[in-house]
């Protein structure tokens, strides 16, 4: 018999262990763990998604969507989520793809064999994270139906803040995935209906012990350490003398002997000083220690070596054969590039940027990798900013020829003259070794040869287009294909995945659009700490549990006030959209520290809370939420390939999207207005 979603029941099960409201915040906080915990171990193991890692968080979207769109049919699926993510978990890592130094086996798997082609791998990726989550997604869904649908949005959110805590905890500790696995294994367990023994409940308690057992085989590397930021592979001393090191299974850095470096592109900055003593030293990227112990060794008096990852430093600290970080004139900073400059008034001889490229992203969201705000317009002036009298500037990498003419570009605009060109070897590809060097004045710098921008170099990076990888405002090719492809595959999915029709949510549109508006606005959040906070985790975590608390905010005022009408919140949104596109990040940057935070909190998080106000009004009053809250995240999944509208309009103008996304929830959700405004608060425990 068929199963009328519109008028179904909410079912009572035994929650076994826990209370009702527990059950649901730690079915929240497993959901969000898991997410997080998938993001890192695809990105881990998966070179295809190096600099794509929101692929998987849109296909946790996708899974989360489909999950609560199932709280309402016959079947019951949830008790295989342990399993599910354990086989995704254990494909990931089977099938993982190494880039390696031959060139005749440039990527192959951990068997040796050639990698599938990324068509291939990532459909089953996608696929594979969907299913995972959608299954996770489930459990919560059935829990979230049990409520008045602000109650257990409020306790969903709180289980996904604690969830983001837990994991930023992990992350400030090292901690890698055999606890991920123990955590979310655990919160299976006691989410198990009565007693939670393997006899009685073999597929959930089975499948618990299989993801700590698929987890566990990413911490038994004796060569890994995970820090916050990737998976790093540190190799034994070659007979060269070389010490090498992957972070998710790309090649990263090598760990050199100064004699070494004295013969490699690395010294090549000092010949331009014309044999000055090189003085105080800032070297952006430390890394290992390669630059510092060259700085070191060129007699420098004091060098600040800043590094935004501890791990990186620490595998300086205990195996480079210079010891740098042991000198006494060295000062270690773990810290974002940018947000340094931005928090010293030093002045300096000589400035590095020392091969600071990260790669990976700053987080789930957005197309910005943690070494993008280095690279602007902004920066090279804060740059220019802090040389001291007769001071001099170098980068230095293997870059491509289009990245390269753009920082020759910014580096020839922001100083008035051209820099120091040094060529190196040929890199992979079209990469060539290069380096620039610029005096604070022309007569600063001794140049062999000097670059000749070419007229058709591409314009700089700036804050607001923080995108020097990217030729120019346009979405490169390969994430269009690729988005086309998750949005036509997520149709064909939730079709078939819902067990129920689509229809069931055309109710709902509004609050698709809704969940579409916030993630850009999220996003548009992240984007703008990290300008003014720096790209660390730590500034991430904060910028999302900063969101979290935002919603529950807005979700205590919803429960306990009567609000505005609709209408009347719609124009406050917009008015602090107007604000957020008014207030731009170059005026916060001026500002100290406090004042800085506190202006970029009201800033942000006055839309965000605003948001939430109008979204908690519309989903009181919602019949069915577990549909309506599927809805809204199907809408977030959409708002993560929309986001990459950024590329071509910069950041700031993501604003005019948001509104344009919140237009069409109140066109389609007109019909909601009267009901939204005259529903009473419920009574708040």
């Amino acid at each position: 018999m068929a199963v009328d979603t519109a008028t179904l029941e909410p079912r009572r099960a035994s929650t076994g262990l826990l209370g009702e409201r527990a059950g649901l915040v730690l079915a929240s906080f497993a959901m969000l763990f898991a997410e997080l915990a998938l993001i890192r171990w695809v990105a881990a193991y998966q070179i295809h998604v190096a600099y794509f890692t929101n692929f998987v968080l849109l296909a946790s979207f996708l899974g989360i969507g489909i999950g609560f769109l199932r709280a309402r049919t016959e079947r019951q699926l949830q008790v295989w989520a342990p399993a599910a993510l354990a086989a995704f978990g254990l494909f990931v890592f089977v099938v993982r793809v190494v880039k390696g130094v031959d060139p005749e086996r440039n990527i192959h798997t951990v068997f040796g064999l050639p990698a599938p082609p990324t068509w291939v791998i990532l459909p089953l990726l996608f696929l594979g994270a969907v299913g995972a989550m959608a299954l996770v997604a489930e459990e919560v869904s059935r829990r979230f139906e049990r409520f008045e649908p602000l109650e257990a949005y409020r306790l969903d959110i709180t289980g996904s803040l604690l969830g983001i805590i837990a994991f930023s905890a992990l992350s400030f500790l090292r901690v890698g995935p055999l606890l991920w696995g123990v955590i979310l294994a655990a919160c299976f367990v006691a989410l198990t209906p009565g007693r939670p023994s393997l006899r009685e409940h073999p597929r959930r308690v089975g499948g618990a012990l299989a993801l700590i057992a698929v987890f566990a085989l990413g911490s038994l590397a004796p060569l890994d350490t995970w820090s916050p930021y990737y998976r790093v592979t540190v190799y034994p001393q070659g007979s060269d003398g070389r010490i090498g090191i992957r972070v998710n299974s790309l090649p990263h850095q090598s760990i050199w002997p100064v004699e070494r470096l004295e013969q490699e592109f690395y010294a090549n900055p000092y010949t331009h000083l014309d044999g000055r003593p090189v003085g105080d030293v800032l070297i952006v990227g430390a890394g290992s220690g390669n630059d510092v112990s060259l700085a070191l060794d060129r007699g420098a008096a004091h060098v600040d070596a800043v590094e935004i990852d501890p791990v990186l430093q620490d595998t300086g600290v205990e195996q480079h054969p210079a010891h740098p970080y042991q000198d006494p004139r060295v000062s270690v900073h773990i810290d974002d590039g940018r947000a340094f400059l931005e928090g010293s008034d030093d002045r300096y001889d000589l400035i590095l940027f020392a091969l600071p490229d990260s790669l990976t992203l700053v987080s789930g969201q957005g197309a910005l990798r943690l070494e993008s705000y280095l690279f602007t317009r902004e920066a090279m002036q804060e740059v220019r900013d802090h040389l001291a009298p007769g001071g001099v500037f170098a980068m230095y990498n293997y870059y491509r020829p289009d990245v390269f003419a753009r920082y020759a570009n910014t580096m020839e605009q922001v100083w008035g003259h051209a820099p120091c060109y040094d060529r190196g070897d040929p890199g992979a590809g079209t990469r060539a070794q290069a380096v620039l060097t610029i005096g604070l004045e022309p007569a600063d710098a001794v140049c062999d040869e000097t670059y000749a921008t070419p007229l058709d170099a591409p314009r700089p990076a700036t804050d607001d287009h923080p995108f020097p990888y990217v030729a120019g405002r346009v979405i490169p090719g390969f994430y269009v294909v690729w988005l086309g492809a998750v949005l036509l595959l997520s149709v064909v999915v939730v079709r078939w995945a819902s067990g129920g029709p689509v229809s069931a949510m055309r109710p709902y549109v509004d609050l698709f659009f809704m969940g579409a508006a916030f993630l850009l606005l999220e996003t548009k959040a992240v984007v703008q700490f990290a300008l003014l906070f720096g790209t660390t985790w730590f500034v991430n975590s904060l910028v999302f549990a900063g969101i979290l608390l935002a919603v529950l905010g807005a979700i205590e005022v919803a429960r306990r006030a009567r609000l505005p009408s609709p209408t009347t919140m719609y124009l406050l949104l917009l008015a602090c959209l107007g604000v957020a596109w008014v207030v731009q990040p170059a005026a916060l940057l001026q500002l100290p520290a406090v004042p800085r935070f506190l202006a970029g909190v009201a800033v942000a998080f006055a839309p965000v809370f605003v948001a939430n106000l109008i979204f908690a009004q519309r989903f009181r009053g919602v019949g069915a939420s577990t549909v309506a809250f599927g809805a809204n995240l199907l809408g977030a999944m959409v708002g993560g390939v929309l986001e990459y509208a950024a590329i071509m309009t910069g950041y700031r103008n993501l604003l005019f999207l948001v509104a344009l996304l919140y237009g069409l929830a109140l066109a389609f959700g007109r019909r909601h207005l009267g009901a939204a405004r005259t529903t009473a608060p419920a009574p708040a425990p």
